[in-house]
């Protein structure tokens, strides 16, 4: 064999073996933030990262692969953020974001896949930028078709204080412990396979939050990032609830952080401020099934003092609404909570959740 003809065929070997490393390289394909289709409150960044902003908010993709790699972010000033995971349809764990260009790895047994990609955390903890999401594959995968329900509420709605699993009770942060995918909204929801919106923020009331005047849930339930500063209008023509939850009331019944003056619970402005809240949320959903609960925190006198305040807040609603549908009301019974600082804890919520699944069902199905 001639030292050209070598040559020649050594050319031809390492052209054929280059390019098949490449082709190979190339099969790993890489979906976009602005290709997702989330469910939840998120806007689109200039530079179109994909915002998660309420609690549970959510998005789906599929992939073929043995792994994904979920770029993710953080705002400037906050160390950490949760995000947890489905994975073909089974709940899986959180997942801990910090700082840094590092992808969170997703292994999975060898073949096809769905994943579902949760916030773990609530709004006010602070956003998390999705980036993009690589793997063989991958497809966005738009939300089911489903009856929907937002929960409005507290941080008992957020699932705030809940969940253990990172660190014991006052020894992190308040984030840490916070598992929207388990609170009991997204439960019921999951039970009765409903879409779910979640609109919850810590420590807020209806005229007063936990340790202070405001901004309450009237004040910030019109802004995209559900915070007063927030210059965005959320959108509410992009979902049509069927059912609309509202459990507000603990914190406007808390004796405050023992720092501040606290005056007495004020039932009259807690009524009007509600009546009004239910009309605002009615004029953006008009068909909506409104559902007021209660506090399954209070206890005693308080308990019955937030019931009986409901009531005169659906009496009052019902009797101007006319032809819409009457306002349902639930009463929780008394909970010795058992999460953090008096909260719910993960088994707790699996609790509330079936005790409100009927009614839920029974809302649903009217």
């Amino acid at each position: 064999m001639t030292r050209n003809l070598i040559a020649f065929l050594f050319t031809i070997a390492c052209f054929t073996h280059c390019g098949s490393s490449k082709n190979a390289t190339a099969t790993t394909e890489s979906l976009a933030a602005n290709a997702l289709q989330p469910y939840g409150r998120t806007r689109l960044t200039t530079d179109d990262r994909l915002e998660l902003i309420s609690s549970a908010a959510h998005f789906s993709f599929r992939f073929n692969d043995t792994a994904c790699d979920v770029y993710a972010a953080l705002p400037s000033g906050l160390d950490h953020n949760y995000l947890q995971y489905e994975l073909d349809g089974a709940y899986q764990k959180r997942l801990r974001v910090t700082q840094g260009n590092r992808p969170l790895h997703i292994a999975v047994p060898a073949g096809a896949h769905t994943i579902t990609i949760y916030k773990a955390t609530e709004a006010q903890t602070g956003a998390l930028f999705i980036q993009k999401i690589t793997a063989h594959g991958i497809q966005s995968v738009a939300p089911p078709t489903a009856p929907l329900i937002e929960f409005i509420g507290n941080s008992i709605t957020c699932g705030a204080d809940a969940d253990t699993s990172e660190a014991t009770c006052n020894t992190a942060a308040y984030h840490d412990y916070t598992n929207a995918y388990m609170a009991y909204g997204p439960r019921v929801a999951r039970a009765m396979g409903a879409s779910f919106l979640m609109s919850s923020v810590s420590g807020i009331g209806i005229y007063r939050n936990w340790n202070s005047d405001g901004p309450t849930m009237p004040q910030v339930y019109e802004k995209t990032g559900l915070t007063a500063d927030d210059k965005d209008t959320w959108g509410f023509e992009k979902y049509t609830p069927q059912v609309v939850s509202i459990a507000l009331g603990t914190n406007d019944f808390s004796k405050g952080d023992g720092k501040r003056p606290r005056l007495p619970f004020d039932s009259a402005t807690f009524v009007s401020r509600y009546i009004d809240f239910v009309t605002l949320v009615q004029g953006h959903y008009p068909a909506a099934q409104i559902a007021l609960l209660s506090s399954p925190m209070l206890h005693d006198s308080a308990r019955t003092q937030l019931q009986n305040c409901l009531t005169a807040v659906k009496n009052s609603v019902d009797a101007q609404q006319g032809s819409a549908k009457p306002v349902a009301l639930y009463f929780f019974e008394p909970m010795q909570a058992r999460g953090c600082s008096g909260h719910p804890s993960v088994e707790d919520h699996a609790i509330l959740a079936t005790q409100l699944t009927p009614f839920f069902k029974n809302l649903l199905s009217k």
